[in-house]
């Protein structure tokens, strides 16, 4: 078996061993879009790289396959574990292209394959290409590794399909279901506010578009999460789920905190001396509301109910605070002028009259 020598994961993505999944997945989208293919049209460095990042991440962001990357390496996945300890037994080639690899302890890593992709013992196999397929699908009929089978360290073994798939069972042969899938989808704050349907998009590391329509509950925010059940990694039984991570967009002249919105509403000078009413924006329409006589820069209108559904309560909403920041004239005519001039001076003059009286 030929083996490609492979950098170390973290050190791809530049984080270290105690990363947690924020930090990887953090890491993995700005590489990804510095390297992605479709900004680097005819690099072959920068598609290698973009591979390479994918690579890496596939296996970090994946509690099993970290754990055993953190234990054996890259020899957990590439079959090249004989010899990865004191005591380790060797390994053997076998009919139909397997191969037998003896770890510490006795313990044993196999995988087999029947599948189109390889040839007779000693052929090659990338593993990697086979262990990255978020969504399973290969270079096999329909996508899938016809016949391809791995056993890990602890006894388990999965079982490829011809959908393209994996099915795990335990020791004893009992069926497994199949992991969930996790990815991030970006959703207008509208969309947010409102709820619906929406048709998105996902590409997995081999580059294949899949496509869902989903359904947006009103009043979702950001860091909760959308679950397609049934649409993860296959299983011998039941497959797992899509889990779509939510991050809300930002909408100009909008701030939200938790179901309350945050707005600010200029209102003319006079205004805010003599009372009046103005017209301020909300999600649902604009709104008429009164603004009391000597309102100050920075006073917050209440408009009660007119921020986001409550999730698990239909019947409440939030509510919109519109801060108030007074329009100061600009391009005064003489006339005007004259007038605050008078203004000013009559304000001056009650001050030293209060002043003196005190």
């Amino acid at each position: 078996m030929i083996l490609k020598a492979k950098r170390d994961y973290y050190e791809i993505l530049g984080v270290n061993k105690s990363a947690d999944d924020a930090a990887i997945r953090k890491a993995y989208r700005k590489l990804a879009k510095k390297y992605h293919p479709d900004s680097n049209a005819g690099d072959a460095a920068a598609e290698e790289k973009f591979k390479e990042i994918t690579e890496a991440y596939d296996v970090l962001s994946d509690k099993e396959k970290r754990s055993l990357y953190d234990r054996f390496g890259h020899a957990a996945f590439d079959g090249s574990f004989a010899g990865a300890g004191e005591g380790a037994g060797g390994g053997e080639y076998g009919p139909f292209g397997s191969y037998t690899s003896r770890g510490p302890g006795g313990q044993s890593f196999h995988y087999s394959y029947s599948g189109p992709f390889g040839g007779g013992a000693g052929g090659d196999v990338d593993m990697d290409d086979i262990l990255k397929n978020l969504f399973g699908h290969g270079r096999g009929n329909g996508g899938g590794f016809d016949g391809f089978s791995f056993h890990s360290f602890g006894g388990d073994s999965y079982d490829g399909d011809s959908s393209g798939g994996f099915s795990r069972r335990g020791a004893g042969g009992q069926s497994r279901r199949g992991a969930d899938i996790n990815a991030e989808i970006e959703i207008t704050f509208d969309e947010a506010a409102f709820g619906g349907k929406k048709r998105v998009s996902l590409q997995d590391s081999t580059g294949k578009v899949r496509s869902f329509e989903i359904n947006i509950p009103a009043g979702i925010e950001s860091g909760k999460s959308i679950r397609l059940k049934g649409k993860g990694r296959p299983g011998a039984g039941e497959p797992g789920d899509l889990m779509l991570k939510v991050r809300v967009a930002e909408k100009p002249g909008y701030r939200r905190e938790g179901q309350d919105i945050y707005t600010s509403v200029k209102i003319p000078f006079t205004t805010a001396v003599f009372g009046g009413e103005v017209q301020i924006g909300t999600i649902y329409g604009k709104v008429l509301c009164k603004v009391k006589p000597g309102t100050q820069s920075g006073t917050k209108i209440r408009l009660k109910g007119k921020g986001i559904v409550f999730m698990n309560d239909k019947s409440r909403h939030g509510d919109q605070y519109a801060v108030v920041e007074i329009d100061v004239p600009q391009n005064l005519s003489p006339e005007a002028k004259k007038k605050l001039r008078e203004f000013e001076e009559i304000c001056a003059g009650r001050k030293k009259h209060d002043g003196a009286a005190a």
